[in-house]
């Protein structure tokens, strides 16, 4: 399928509304990169969305790891034992999301979109323990926790950072600010995993992936000035929530029709 000028245009705004979010909530932004390269910029394939924009989300958290990392957040052992077993379910998840009907695999993405609504509104109260890590006791918990998460990173085509972060914490008790720098090198794992699973199938955008790249770079740029200016986070939060809402909402909508057409068909 060839893109004109205009749904390129489209691609790298698309891109700036996941930086900046991602930038001002800290999480759960990634979440919006298939339903806008599907009904936006109109990508016609959902797989092909689903590839190009896990190619994207693996590029911009490789920028996020990089600013975490200057800042000393990241505990790279647990991020490495992480995102080490998460490959193997992102590789399987991937496998089995490429298998199954693409409006099907959207109605999927829109029931676990409210999931993570629903988790982005619990909140992040847990202080966590200072000076956490990972050791021989809790490794093969965290094993396990990435196993499952890189899952259904794969399957969806997402960073998934909005499961991997409360699983560092359930498996580590470690600090949320070092959960969310250590996410990173997972959600870039899985991302890049996921990619690279797409392309060799051939359900990757190219030009597609580096204009939305591009534009979540910089809107990365801005959301994290924004954030710093903005006191009241957990108001953003469930405003960013609520978005998340009324997109499912629309893509559950969408997909179900597009289901009951083939059926009837």
């Amino acid at each position: 399928m060839t893109l004109d000028t205009l749904q390129y245009l489209l691609g790298g705004l698309s891109g700036g509304i996941v930086g900046f979010t991602l930038g001002l909530v800290g999480g759960g932004g990634s979440i919006l990169a298939v339903p806008l390269m599907v009904y936006l910029v109109g990508v016609a394939s959902p797989h092909v969305a689903i590839g190009t924009s896990a190619l994207a989300v693996a590029a911009n958290a490789a920028s996020g790891l990089a600013q975490h990392a200057r800042a000393g957040t990241v505990k790279w052992r647990c991020g490495f034992l992480y995102a080490g077993s998460g490959i193997v379910g992102a590789l399987a998840g991937s496998t089995i999301g490429k298998a199954i009907d693409g409006q099907k695999l959207l109605f999927l993405f829109a029931l676990l979109m409210l999931v993570v609504g629903v988790l982005m509104l619990r909140g992040r109260d847990n202080p966590g323990i200072e000076g956490a890590a990972c050791n021989r006791h809790n490794a093969p918990k965290v094993l396990g926790y990435g196993l499952g998460t890189g899952g259904f990173s794969g399957f969806f085509g997402i960073g998934g950072g909005f499961l991997i972060v409360p699983g560092l914490i359930a498996s580590t008790k470690m600090p949320i600010l070092n959960a969310v720098g250590t996410s990173l090198v997972a959600v870039t794992a899985f991302g890049l995993t996921t990619a690279l699973s797409y392309a060799a199938s051939g359900l990757i955008d190219w030009p597609l992936a580096a204009v939305f790249i591009a534009g979540g770079l910089a809107g990365g740029i801005a959301g994290t000035r924004a954030a710093r200016q903005l006191s009241s986070r957990g108001a953003l939060t469930a405003i960013f929530a609520g978005l998340i809402f009324t997109v499912a909402a629309y893509m559950l909508v969408r997909s179900a029709s597009a289901l009951f057409a083939t059926a009837g068909g």
